[in-house]
């Protein structure tokens, strides 16, 4: 026999894993558009609402490119995916790929990798969510505490800027607040970290203390959370309707900022050669590609849903590629539009669309945009957390995690509404008290990291088993899956070394709950648990 670690699971098990029915699995109600919608509802909203901002600072006018290098990164990637759904329709996505192909050990860091950007994911976008709905009530003038409004961190750092900014206006009167004199001398000012400046913040924040020690919690993040976990444990159609909806909203919106922004767009502003065009060159470029990622996120949650598609074979592939290719389309229109609206320099970084129609005098028109955001990122957080409760499914169905908890269904509703409500809670303690750029950087390595196993998995069934039938097959192997692993390789490098020794810590705890719990309880390696 050889060794458990690298025992693969093989396809006829799988297949006849994924014919399963009855009051134990899941329910196959989703249909292409479904499917579709999923994929754009995963998509469309971070990116778009919130990590533009981040982009434009890298990357410059560049920022079209930049989703245009992160899309590619994800086209190549989608193609060796769409394969793998089709071939094995089960839930699971890169982490059951992983089984049939490289081995259990492989599998288990994809599964635990897949945790940090599902979970994770949902918390960074609930984070967002906060700050887009924050924005709404300042429309009714409705005012929260900044200690719950935000994490402690994030509390702090926003009063500063309230204050500095007050200061700017003290100290010179003539400075108009938007233009880049007046966000110099703001940024000069929280530069000194004044003994003032502190005071002021910490006297803003106002934050209650336990032990000693300030508090803040992001109380719009933690409720959010837990309606859409309550959402999902109800069921999957349900949820596929509650997603659509908004879909269908927040499409209007992005079509909306388009057709809109386009009266606004001030050519000079895209530069007038490639050094003003990409001021940091093909690096900034690359940097924001890698920064920006995270708007891509979702489009392989598709293929978590396989084992509640109606014809996987056929409807994951439409689903994964068609989602993909719409929203390439609206970001790179957006990236136009917001960065011929506003000077990259002055690109708000929270909320960069809403700010950019606000300092244009359309009031009105920033509304309707915060209003899209929210539903943007709410639809994004129902898919991360179907997404990361499906991963979960399927590792404990293996024996990797305790089978009673997280593999069990609900009679009625037919979903695994335990580790749903165990995601859900994770994502809104996580949500509610980390600062939101921390945790979106640590998602983005590890789904770039999931994309590359996946596309060094078709290439490694392609010779292992090339005569198993797939109903979709990756074009030009090996050309698409190794330029997948160079373009989420590069963009895995672009995030730098702080990420990665997180990425590796995290990994390094997965590994200690594997060969604590998991290699013990495996029903591939552990012949004798299968009937269990």
């Amino acid at each position: 026999m050889g060794n458990p670690l690298f025992a693969k699971k093989s396809l006829e098990m799988l297949l006849t894993e994924s014919k399963e029915t009855g009051e134990h699995s899941l329910k196959r109600t989703l249909g292409p558009f479904q499917l579709t919608a999923l994929g754009v509802g995963a998509v469309i909203g971070a990116g778009i609402f919130v990590l533009a901002g981040l982009g434009a600072h890298y990357a410059g006018p560049g920022l079209m490119l930049s989703f245009v290098l992160s899309g590619l990164g994800c086209a190549f990637a989608g193609l060796c995916y769409a394969e793998f759904a089709a071939m094995i329709p089960l839930a699971g996505s890169a982490y059951t790929y992983a089984y049939a192909t490289l081995g259990e050990l492989f599998a288990w860091i994809i599964g635990w990798d897949l945790t940090l950007e599902y979970a994770m994911g949902a918390s960074t976008v609930s984070s967002g969510w906060s700050n887009h709905f924050i924005e709404l009530l300042d429309i009714f003038h409705l005012k929260m505490p900044l200690w719950l409004a935000y994490d402690h961190w994030t509390a702090l750092g926003t009063a500063e800027k309230i204050v500095a900014r007050d200061m700017a206006r003290t100290a010179d009167p003539s400075l108009v607040p938007g233009t880049q004199a007046f966000l110099d001398k703001v940024t000069m000012i929280m530069g000194t970290h004044s003994p003032e400046l502190l005071q002021r913040a910490h006297d803003l924040v106002n934050a209650p203390k336990i032990f000693g020690v300030e508090i803040g919690f992001n109380l719009p993040a933690f409720i959010i959370a837990l309606v859409i976990t309550a959402i999902l444990a109800i069921g999957i159609k349900e949820s596929a309707r509650f997603n659509t909806a908004i879909v269908v909203v927040k499409v209007s919106v992005v079509l909306f900022v388009i057709v809109l922004g386009m009266k606004y767009i001030n050519f000079a502003n895209w530069g007038h050669d490639w050094h003003s065009f990409a001021p940091y060159g093909f690096g900034g470029i690359g940097a924001g590609a890698a920064y920006i990622f995270f708007a891509y996120i979702g489009f392989d949650a598709v293929s978590t849903t396989a084992q509640e598609a109606k014809n996987p074979q056929r409807d994951l592939p439409i689903g994964i590629i068609v989602s993909l290719l719409v929203c390439t389309v609206l970001y790179i229109l957006v990236a136009g539009v917001l960065t011929g609206m506003v000077n990259w320099q002055e690109v708000n970084i929270e909320a960069p669309i809403a700010r950019a129609f606000m300092d244009r005098g359309l009031a009105t028109a920033s509304h309707v945009i915060t209003l899209g955001a929210l539903a943007g990122l709410t639809s994004v957080m129902l898919v991360m957390l179907l997404g990361q409760t499906r991963v979960l499914y399927s590792m404990a169905n293996d024996g990797l995690l305790p089978k009673k908890f997280f593999a069990a269904v609900h009679p009625k509703f037919r979903t695994p509404y335990k580790n749903t409500i165990a995601v859900g809670l994770l994502a809104a303690i996580v949500g509610s008290v980390t600062p939101i750029d921390d945790i979106g950087k640590m998602v983005n390595i590890g789904t770039l990291l999931a994309f590359v196993i996946v596309c060094i998995a078709v290439m490694v069934l392609r010779n292992t088993n090339p005569d198993q039938p797939r109903p979709f097959r990756t074009p030009l192997v090996p050309f698409v899956p190794v330029m997948g692993i160079i373009f989420n390789g590069y963009m895995m490098y672009k995030l730098g070394w702080i990420n990665w020794a997180r990425l590796i810590i995290w990994l390094v705890i997965g590994l200690v709950v594997y060969f604590s719990y998991g290699r013990y309880h495996s029903r591939v390696s552990n012949p004798q648990l299968r009937e269990e």
